[in-house]
């Protein structure tokens, strides 16, 4: 039974615990025990927290046994992109500039999630710093595809999604700045939410960009997303029983995000479309200008507040980081600071424009990555193909960051493409409860 419960929702295995079917010592050796033979566990984990994970695994069986249980995921096994604060545990971001770092207390959103009796796994391996979409790090290490083993798993929270979906965690908590939960979610065919900035506590979350970085779940479905959030702020999950697509008005957008799409990304997403319009979606194709007006701002900003909270640490030591992620940041030095004020000013415009455009639809959906996952010998190897890959990557999710929205990606069916869904501020309930019915909808493979 071990087997199968190493690829369970972490729902199912919430249910089954509250069940008496499963007890979560069990479970969590079971966990443990795959990482331990995984030919790949190096490159996913950082490292391992076992003493904690059975020690907070024993009491989610005590809670279980005289039902007093804290919540539906309790004694359920998840793993932390390895930029969460875990008291006494090292810390890096990925980064030989944090090596060492070992923080005092644990993140407000893993503390969270303690209180709801989740079991802490250990820290999975992050692109550098998190400043990156393509999941490389040749200064820790690069999880490989789980649909593609040559190939790049997506950043930069790569371990937490290649933890889930080679079966090592029944869930990942990642975080995303400019798309780094639902590139690799979409390239390892998982359901991964981009929860509203401010949403979630960033204490405890070594940062890239304040005004930009999320916290959210990369997980097996949608009801894993809906709890996850719950735990992660500790409130009450969405609910998601009843949801329907009949008579919901959904926008394809057409500018930008379209463009020069890779032949398996639009065939995945195209078929996606059709099966939501068989389960009752209204459709419509729109363009919305200003998004373009916004692309052009997604320079200045995110560099120049990655190297604004970086640059200290980067030039005391620039020689310990990855080439390509130490320029990007440096990027942001070309910039002044009246630059960088006129940009929000420009961005917080083109977002009231972009709400209004978009008022009139339940969500807006675009294909999550316009691109398959790159080969990793070949990022290594070729400064052009990083740079012009990784814009790709990141370009159709930025899209939701950029916008200050609520994102959620779901798979199409076909390997390693997606389908993503932006709604207002803090509309995830509202998004979740259309992505449970999207969801249902894209089970039915087309013959």
């Amino acid at each position: 039974m071990s087997d199968e419960w190493l690829t369970m929702t972490a729902a199912d295995l919430g249910r089954a615990i509250g069940a008496g079917k499963i007890d979560p010592v069990d479970l969590t050796d079971a966990y443990l025990g795959a990482i331990a033979v995984h030919e790949f566990a190096g490159r996913i984990y950082a490292r391992l927290t076992p003493d904690r994970a059975r020690a907070e695994a024993k009491e989610a069986a005590a809670r279980a046994r005289s039902g007093a249980r804290l919540s539906p995921l309790d004694g359920v096994p998840i793993s932390w992109k390895d930029l969460f604060d875990t008291a006494g545990v090292a810390t890096e971001a990925g980064s030989a500039l944090l090596k060492g770092r070992v923080p005092k207390q644990d993140a407000a959103v893993l503390q969270n999630a303690t209180n709801a009796g989740l079991v802490c796994l250990g820290k999975t391996h992050m692109t550098e710093l998190a400043f990156s979409g393509l999941g490389y790090n040749p200064v820790t290490a690069s999880p490989p595809c789980v649909n593609d083993h040559a190939g790049v798993s997506g950043g930069s929270s790569s371990g937490a999604a290649t933890s889930v979906a080679f079966g090592l965690a029944s869930c990942g908590i990642g975080s995303d700045t400019g798309g780094s939960v639902r590139v690799p979610s979409v390239w390892n065919d998982l359901v991964g939410l981009k929860t509203t900035a401010g949403r979630l506590p960033l204490t405890g979350v070594v940062p890239l960009c304040p005004r930009f970085d999320t916290v959210g779940p990369l997980c097996r479905s949608v009801e894993d997303a809906a709890l996850m959030l719950a735990a992660l702020e500790g409130g009450t999950p969405a609910a998601l029983s009843g949801a329907t697509l009949v008579g919901t008005r959904l926008m394809v957008l057409t500018t930008v995000a379209m463009d020069d799409l890779r032949e398996q990304p639009r065939a995945g997403f195209e078929s996606a479309v059709d099966r939501l319009q068989a389960a009752g979606a209204v459709v419509e194709r729109r363009d919305v200008p200003v998004v373009a007006g916004a692309m052009d701002l997604s320079g200045i900003l995110f560099a120049t507040e990655a190297y604004g909270t970086w640059k200290h640490l980067i030039e005391e030591h620039p020689e310990v980081m990855f080439a390509e992620v130490r320029e990007r940041f440096r990027s942001g030095g070309a910039y002044s600071g009246a630059d960088y004020v006129a940009a929000w000013q420009k961005l917080e415009a083109h977002r009231a424009e972009y709400l209004e455009a978009t008022a009139d639809f339940d969500a807006v959906i675009l294909p999550t990555c316009p691109i398959m996952p790159p080969n990793l010998e070949r990022l290594g190897a070729d400064s052009k193909y990083f740079v012009s890959e990784n814009l790709m990557t990141l370009r159709n999710t930025r899209v939701g960051n950029l916008m200050g929205l609520a994102g959620l990606t779901l798979p199409t069916g076909l390997p390693s493409t997606g389908i993503m869904f932006l709604a207002p501020p803090g509309g995830e309930e509202r998004l979740l409860r259309l992505g449970a019915a999207a969801e249902a909808a894209l089970a039915q493979m087309p013959q």
